[in-house]
């Protein structure tokens, strides 16, 4: 995962979760899904979406993006939806996966300072105090 981060920051040059869903050719809508969703990402006939709940936050957006980006990007044939009603797999290690995926992402280009906390570092890069448990 950290080596995928990498080869997108290398070739696209930036860690904007919104830019390199542009450059990969993903979708982003944005829609009322409702209080118990923040975030999917689809896949439809080739085409792939990622769609946002709009009555998030600006700093909220941009995770969820980020996360739903690793959704895309790790997880491509594989939905949450459909694995709850269908299977008894447990989802929790691929939510996991793209919160860590999210963090790091969204974190890629700055380091903890000395006598920083994690919550400081996540507070300057936009990302909620929930997620600090993804900072490794």
């Amino acid at each position: 995962m950290n080596r995928l981060i990498r080869r997108l920051l290398r070739k696209y040059k930036t860690n904007c979760p919104f830019r390199l869903a542009e450059a990969l050719n993903i979708e982003i809508w944005y829609r009322d899904l409702g209080e118990n969703t923040r975030g999917m990402f689809r896949r439809t006939l080739r085409r792939k979406y990622i769609i946002i709940h709009s009555g998030l936050s600006e700093a909220w957006q941009r995770v969820i993006c980020a996360h739903e980006l690793a959704h895309a990007l790790l997880h491509p044939g594989i939905s949450r939806f459909w694995m709850d009603e269908r299977t008894f797999f447990c989802v929790g290690k691929y939510e996991r996966e793209a919160n860590y995926f999210a963090v790091r992402l969204l974190t890629a280009w700055d380091s903890l300072g000395v006598n920083e906390s994690i919550s400081d570092l996540l507070l300057r890069n936009g990302i909620p105090c929930e997620l600090s448990e993804f900072f490794i």
